[in-house]
């Protein structure tokens, strides 16, 4: 007679995400002697919502610029998996001075002010 070993299936824990950016031992320095960010490792999920406080001049900036590629003048590691894209929102935009400041904001929203201007000619056209 042979014995009888009751089995279970137990559900393998999936694999967690791949991170989408990661930041090892990062560290920002402004000469001759101002460090705004030292030691910082942080990485984030594909989806993840972020927030970044501290008082003024902690490095939030810093670490955003540095996160969306706009600064290289960082040490330690800070790693963007391909194929995904960071957005970055300057602070202080650059403005073109020779434009009001409606010009201004339609050269950041043209691509729906076009929109817009499109859909009312069609409007407009209706009986």
């Amino acid at each position: 007679m042979r014995a009888q070993v009751a089995t279970q299936s137990v559900p393998l824990r999936s694999m967690p995400p791949e991170f989408i950016y990661t930041s090892y031992k990062l560290a920002r320095h402004y000469p001759p002697d101002r460090t705004v960010l030292e030691d910082i490792s942080i990485s984030f999920y594909p989806g993840a919502k972020i927030g970044v406080i501290g008082p003024n001049g902690a490095g939030k900036s810093s670490l955003l610029k540095i996160m969306a590629g706009l600064d290289d003048g960082f040490t330690g590691e800070a790693r963007l998996t391909p194929g995904f894209t960071v957005g970055y929102l300057s602070q202080e935009p650059q403005l073109d001075p020779t434009k009001s400041v409606k010009g201004n904001v339609l050269d950041g929203v043209g691509e729906v002010a076009r929109l817009i201007d499109q859909y009312n000619a069609v409007m407009a056209k209706l009986p």
